[in-house]
């Protein structure tokens, strides 16, 4: 059964537009408003997050190649549940101050399925309120606590972090610190680190601070906010009160605004080889710039020096200054095709290699076994 659920993915949706000769962009559904964190069953179920619509979607493949995907709402009057993740047949969900869990999903969201909650004892602040969450490689849920305001120092100092939480007993602890809105992250599938993306403070002009792309090296790290932005910038309220401590600083920095959001690593083999483990983030795009930027999505690869190159993969949704949609996640799928989520549309898409495998490309490495 499975292998026939995924043989339905491969085969649905209709060509909307190809990015180059080598990638093609489909729609997988359109019926899921606000979609924002997606979590993929075994069994080829999708399950998607959302912010505003305080709903959880449960995308369930057709059963016959002409049909389109069923898009089942389980869960609704929720307060933020915008991160999803799966483990051990569970479905956990970030929503606000919560954390709760819809126990074997798979087989119960059809039955309007009552969450435990795991703990409802993170901080109610909703500026920056919003979860992604991730299951790091020790079975433990790393969850993000965006900061209260634009720039402040708060007295929780939970807040501007990732916690690390226990997902039986709900208890957690500070992983990284610093951090001032996380809405991405991804286990390195060679190093094992957490990668995260982080959100820039705003009102410092149309390119500064840059957007930061961050490596957990070492656990308890602190990344710089409210005190410098970006490694380098200072910032005008509380650069002053940096004293003694110190800072890691960002692997690698993105165009300011851009919203670098939902993030993962390519681990499959269907792409050309040069992607494998090339790290694909959705820019969200921008809301307070001049000029928009962001509104697509991007990756970052090693090259043949060793360096990391970051680049645009799919660049459709800003025409001029008219966006059309905002990605707001990415899943690399177990069919080795790419998912983006779209919460302005409320579109899933799905990217399909279908060129030759040269890896002539950007300078990119065919070397499957780097890794950064």
């Amino acid at each position: 059964m499975k292998v026939v659920l995924y043989l339905f993915w491969l085969l649905l949706a209709t060509e909307i537009v190809s990015n180059s000769t080598d990638f093609t962009v489909s729609v997988l559904t359109n019926d899921v408003p606000n979609a924002r964190q997606m979590a993929e069953s075994t069994s080829g179920l999708l399950f998607v997050g959302t912010r505003r619509a305080g709903k959880l979607y449960a995308v369930v493949p057709p059963t016959t190649v002409d049909a389109d995907p069923e898009v089942v709402t389980f869960a609704s009057g929720l307060t933020m549940p915008s991160g999803v993740v799966l483990l051990d047949g569970d479905l956990y969900v970030g929503a606000l101050n919560r954390i709760l869990r819809f126990p074997k999903i798979e087989t119960t969201f059809r039955e309007k399925p009552q969450p435990q909650i795991i703990s409802d004892q993170l901080p109610k602040k909703r500026h920056h309120g919003w979860k992604y969450l991730s299951v790091g490689p020790d079975r433990h849920l790393y969850v993000p606590v965006g900061a209260p305001c634009n720039i402040c120092l708060s007295q929780d100092e939970r807040h501007a972090s990732i916690l690390r939480v226990d997902p039986i007993t709900g208890v957690s602890e500070l992983y990284a610190r610093g951090v001032r809105n996380s809405v991405g992250m991804a286990w390195h599938p060679k190093t094992h680190q957490l990668w995260f993306s982080d959100n820039g403070r705003d009102m410092l002009g149309d390119d500064v601070p840059d957007e930061e792309i961050n490596v957990v090296e070492k656990p308890g790290a602190h990344y710089g906010y409210p005190f410098v932005h970006a490694g380098v910038v200072l910032d005008p309220k509380f650069g002053k009160e940096i004293g003694g401590r110190v800072f890691t600083p960002p692997k690698v920095r993105i165009q300011a605004h851009s919203a670098v959001l939902g993030m993962d690593f390519y681990t499959k083999e269907v792409f050309p080889p040069s992607y494998r483990n090339a790290l694909f983030i959705a820019e969200h795009g921008s809301w307070n710039r001049t000029k928009k930027v962001g509104y697509r999505v991007s990756v970052i690869r090693i090259a043949s020096d060793q360096t990391l190159v970051y680049e645009p993969f799919i660049d459709i949704w800003l025409n001029g200054q008219k966006a059309s949609g905002r990605p707001n996640d990415v899943l690399v799928s177990k069919d080795g095709s790419l998912l983006i989520s779209d919460d302005q549309e409320g579109i899933i898409y799905r990217v399909v290699y279908s060129g030759k495998s040269t890896d002539a490309t950007n300078g990119a490495s065919a070397n499957a076994t780097d890794t950064f």
